[in-house]
């Protein structure tokens, strides 16, 4: 399904039944990402995955435009808004878990409750904090502009707390190779969603008395003291709650599925 936005044409996909649960994917990730977690969700829940703009099937419609986190919040907005007229949940993971926070301030009635896993964040942090890890990604770009994808990676994975080498997983996870459609996504999402991100700001205070219920979450395996981990904790401490640890490291959501959607249905059903 196809939604006309500001800006750009958003392809969305609707499965089951139930409220309406939006998941908002990481990195490169489109609608089809996080397939084996919604599988095991549609019994409970409409399900609701989308091509953040730019990425896969949702082409802006001036190609070389630059895109902000406010309008990734406003094309979720405007999305939910086709959907529902009630407040709907949502699982944010890593960008997506971002975009989750800036919607929260700009449209909260839009949202009952927002999981948000590892949210790429650096306005949550201090300044000396926020001034590493933002230049920590302007360097990623440098290095993805200088030797492609195979010199970003091992960057991406070092900056997330990945180990490639020592990654567990699910057994019988469907199949994301890196297609020509995921390269250029990839691309689309360290050339101008990194600087989104870098460039982003999130209003602290308002997120603080914000009525959503937001609920800091990470990878088990994500250590602390990397920059998503180090994100969590802020906005755990600017909301009043823990940290809550899902099975698996930063992208929990795709490795180990099954364990990941058990955990998040506990979460939601104790809304």
């Amino acid at each position: 399904m196809l939604l006309d936005t500001d800006g750009a044409t958003l392809h969305y996909t609707v499965r089951g039944d139930g409220p309406l649960l939006l998941v908002s994917q990481s990195g490169e990730g489109d609608a089809d990402r996080s397939t084996d977690l919604v599988d095991r969700l549609v019994d409970r829940w409409t399900v609701v995955t989308y091509d953040r703009r730019g990425l896969s099937r949702s082409a802006l419609h001036t190609p070389g435009r630059r895109v902000t986190m406010a309008q990734h919040a406003d094309d979720v907005h405007r999305l939910l808004a086709e959907l529902t007229d009630e407040p709907a949940l949502m699982l944010g993971c890593s960008m997506g878990a971002a975009i989750g926070l800036h919607l929260a301030i700009a449209h909260p009635e839009q949202l009952g409750l927002l999981v948000a896993h590892d949210p790429v964040a650096p306005s949550l942090l201090p300044a000396a904090q926020r001034r590493r890890h933002t230049a920590e990604l302007a360097h990623l770009q440098e290095v993805y502009r200088d030797g492609g994808l195979k010199s970003a990676f091992p960057e991406i994975a070092r900056v997330l707390g990945i180990d490639p080498a020592h990654q567990e997983t699910e057994p019988g996870l469907t199949p994301m190779p890196l297609t020509p459609r995921r390269h250029a996504n990839f691309e689309f999402f360290i050339g101008r969603d990194f600087t989104a991100v870098i460039e982003a700001e999130l209003d602290t205070e308002a997120l603080r008395s914000s009525p959503v219920r937001i609920v800091p979450a990470g990878g088990s395996t994500t250590a602390p003291s990397v920059f998503v981990g180090q994100c969590a904790q802020s906005l755990a401490g600017l909301v009043g709650r823990e940290v809550l640890a899902f099975p698996g490291g930063h992208n929990g959501n795709t490795t180990h599925p099954r364990a990941y959607a058990a955990r998040l249905r506990d979460v939601l059903t104790g809304a």
